[in-house]
């Protein structure tokens, strides 16, 4: 029976969810958990326990999701996987009403908590039998016999323990709807049609300092003044959460738990929706608590969210794949992190490990690098703009844009939003790059032919000019020259071309 239920368990990562159709306007990006010597460097201590989905389905049906696994990756793998089958094989179609859809949500996740402990409740049964004979003063058990309980008990709890935060995101009709269990985030970004972007985070953490939650609980007669205080719920800072035997059938073992009326931890998730998608340019990410925490540990929590935001509209002016735009978010955090580590600043102390990070972008109407607009007689190039965690721009809202004129046609712009205002065009002069920065209090706007001093800051080091007097340029404009190349190759020859001299 052991062995039966060990090559079931195994044969869970190999998903039949391999056949699905994935979704193509989505990206993932990872990033393993990290501990940091005293010289910096860093080394993983567990194996990633993070998972996600992202599929199309029938009938203009998406779903997404990303699972924080904890103790293991077993729950988070098995819930990505149930899920699925209980979303997307004909359960939901576009004739559900809203509250259609919620209920088939919430039913969703209670069949995958009793479905993950029906996998392992023979394991759960045999670890039982076993603990009985470890009872103190058993005479009937020799040193021997007690030793390989001993041993065969360790094995059953790795098998069983573990647990799982988790964050889904249903697209229907093209609405929204959000069902969240635990203390991952998600955030739905709207681009108005002047260049801002409006963060919106959906729902808040089931955590041991949501408010809610705590009502939740002392409702139950928990003492939630000692929740607080603690932090904690058997190592998490979770309220809800799919598996994890430990709070859900042994609670009353559990010192903060003991006097609880009834099952204290659940993985109900809370519905958020609908939320209309129509007329909807942005994008919608959802993030692992390992790269929240992450990010608030290196900078404060005050900004985490419009910072996330900043980086992923940064990375869509760049990145021609969305794989690429939310890897390199991740690399960001992640070097980040690091740096504040090193640095030995303030919060360095906050930051000398990081758990496993996962980030989902899916884009709604959002153009990627590649993706070259008409604006009033131009084309849009993709320009990389350099990201230093010293500099104070690492907590706003940026949107860059290089706007060149068609082929013949030199103009000028000196407004301050991400397009050409209407005007006198001027040949001969020198198109404008436009950088809009924006944060919770200022809107800003700068211009390459302004002072520049965005670009001349180059973290804590000057540039050193090298043996012909220059200095290294602080904005790639290569990816700039091969679409201007590409597209004005005739005039180049009777205009001297363009690029660096």
């Amino acid at each position: 029976m052991a062995a039966q239920r060990r090559t079931y368990m195994q044969s869970q990562h190999q998903s039949w969810t391999d056949d699905l159709p994935l979704c193509q306007m989505c990206g993932v990006g990872s990033a393993p958990n990290c501990v940091y010597s005293s010289d910096g460097k860093g080394t993983q201590s567990h194996p990633n326990e993070d998972a996600h989905l992202r599929f199309r389905g029938e009938d203009g049906l998406f779903l997404y999701g990303v699972f924080n696994g904890y103790d293991g990756s077993r729950v988070a793998s098995f819930a990505s996987q149930c899920l699925t089958a209980e979303l997307l094989l004909g359960q939901v179609n576009s004739s559900h009403t809203d509250n259609d859809v919620r209920r088939i949500l919430t039913q969703a996740f209670d069949v995958v908590e009793k479905s993950y402990f029906e996998t392992i409740d023979d394991a759960l049964a045999e670890k039982a039998h076993l603990s009985n004979y470890l009872v103190p003063h058993n005479e009937n058990v020799s040193f021997h016999q007690n030793q390989k309980v001993q041993e065969r008990l360790k094995e059953l709890e790795q098998e069983v323990s573990g647990g799982a935060t988790a964050v889904v995101a249903l697209i229907l009709n093209n609405k929204l709807y959000i069902a969240n269990v635990g203390t991952n985030r998600v955030l739905l970004c709207k681009s108005s049609s002047d260049g801002q972007n409006q963060v919106l985070q959906i729902g808040r953490p089931h955590s041991t300092d949501n408010e809610d939650e705590l009502q939740r609980l002392a409702a139950l007669g928990v003492d939630s003044a000692r929740i607080r205080q603690a932090g904690q719920i058997a190592g998490q800072s979770c309220t809800r959460r799919l598996g994890d035997y430990r709070v859900k059938f042994n609670y009353n073992e559990i010192d903060l738990l003991s006097v609880a009326k009834s099952k204290p931890i659940i993985a109900e998730p809370e519905i958020y929706g609908s939320q209309s998608l129509d007329g909807v340019t942005g994008f919608l990410v959802l993030m692992s608590e390992g790269l929240i925490n992450a990010l608030e540990s290196a900078h404060g929590p005050e900004q985490a969210n419009q910072e996330i935001v900043a980086m992923v509209a940064a990375e869509l002016a760049q990145h021609t794949s969305l794989e690429a735009v939310a890897q390199s978010v991740v690399e960001r955090v992640k070097r980040l992190h690091h740096d504040v580590f090193v640095s030995g600043r303030q919060r360095a102390t906050y930051c000398s490990r990081h758990e496993d990070m996962t980030l989902l972008i899916r884009t709604l109407n959002y153009p990627l690098a590649d993706a070259l607009t008409p604006t009033q007689g131009g084309r849009i190039y993709p320009v990389s703009v350099p990201y230093s965690s010293n500099q104070s721009t690492s907590k706003t809202s940026v949107t860059l844009s290089l706007v060149m004129p068609s082929p013949g046609t030199l103009t000028n712009g000196t407004n301050t939003a991400s397009t050409l205002e209407e005007g006198t065009p001027t040949p001969g002069q020198s198109p404008t790059a436009t950088l809009q920065s924006t944060n919770t209090q200022t809107q800003s706007s700068s211009s390459s032919s302004g002072d520049g001093s965005l670009f001349r800051q180059r973290g804590s080091q000057a540039a050193q000019p090298d043996e012909t007097g220059r200095v290294p340029p602080y904005v790639d404009f290569s990816q700039f020259y091969r679409l201007w190349g590409s597209d004005h190759s005739d005039s180049q020859s009777t205009q001297g071309g363009l690029g660096p001299q």
